[in-house]
């Protein structure tokens, strides 16, 4: 309940201030707090998958431990799965790059954090009676879509990271340091990180493909591994201008923090939780991000393109 009013704040938070890693990485490159940001990646990223394994394998809400599943049994699948997609972005994706800007350190103690707990109630969940029995009740139908579109999402993921990678590399291979305006910046000054307008896949229609598969993967990861926790009829009357007010609002903190636990929102799984909290973190930094897309290039960045969500956002 409580990483849930968190990530709620954040998002208010990093609506208005830019996230200090990446592009928006603070120029004065000597303060003691900026750390080097392939490292301090690979180090905030690992930590969810070794405590995901310690809780899978110790199984804290079970009262013994199960054995070991074999690799056909649904959770066991589901939990490569996650385990798939942590190798590739703690340590395949990062060390391929040639460079990362250096991340404020605040950026990688979230990160830890969140990954940590993260980590922990995925791996808490797919290990606990309820999730066996839930998946082992026979084959239905959500397992499976859910299942492929964790994959479209994790390949559309990685091909849109390449797309970014290639970016850099072509830009180390010429020596160039940055483009401002379509316009090349002598790197002996100062050295920065190159950045140019994308091209290919999605990136024809949002600034944030990445994102956008990544939310889709682990939307099929949670309708794979969970039940809906929502009923449509349940959903009548949810605008997007309501959502974001709710957001806005504190009454909406008190609640959460004067609710019981027990009480709020029972039907959600840590799947659902690990993907709204997902979109709430990664929203505002995508509308940053296009934002600063369209000021860095102005008319030579496609104005047809949406932020993170094909035609819609």
């Amino acid at each position: 309940m409580y990483s849930t009013g968190w990530a709620l704040f954040l998002y208010n938070v990093t609506l208005i201030i830019n996230a200090p890693f990446g592009r928006f990485t603070p120029k004065d490159q000597s303060s003691i707090f900026l750390v080097d940001g392939v490292k301090s990646w690979i180090l905030m990223e690992l930590v969810s998958p070794f405590t995901f394994i310690y809780t899978f394998l110790t199984s804290p809400l079970s009262v013994q431990a199960p054995p070991l599943p074999s690799l056909t049994e649904p959770h066991a699948i589901l939990a490569l799965c996650f385990l798939i997609h942590y190798t590739n972005r703690a340590l395949v994706n990062p060390l391929r790059t040639s460079s990362r800007s250096k991340a404020h350190l605040i950026v990688t103690l979230s990160g830890v954090t969140f990954n940590i707990l993260n980590g922990c109630l995925m791996g808490s969940y797919l290990s606990s009676p309820f999730a066996r029995i839930y998946l082992a009740a026979g084959p239905r139908s959500s397992f499976y879509v859910g299942l492929t579109l964790w994959v479209l999402g994790l390949a559309g993921n990685i091909w849109h990271d390449e797309i970014l990678l290639d970016i850099r590399r072509k830009a180390k291979s010429k020596g160039k340091s940055k483009v401002v305006h379509g316009m090349e910046v002598d790197g002996s000054r100062a050295r920065t990180e190159h950045y140019a307008i994308p091209h290919g896949g999605l990136y024809s229609l949002i600034s944030y493909p990445n994102y956008f598969c990544e939310w889709i993967e682990w939307f099929g990861f949670a309708l794979a591994a969970a039940p809906f926790p929502f009923q449509l009829s349940h959903l009548k009357g949810f605008t997007f201008a309501l959502v974001t007010s709710k957001i806005f609002d504190p009454q909406t903190y008190t609640s959460i923090l004067k609710m019981p636990a027990q009480n709020f929102a029972p039907d959600l799984s840590p799947p659902w939780i690990f993907l709204l909290t997902e979109i709430v973190l990664m929203l505002p930094r995508a509308y940053r991000g296009h934002q600063w897309y369209h000021e860095k290039f102005r008319d030579s960045y496609p104005q047809s393109r949406k932020a993170v969500i094909p035609f819609i956002l």
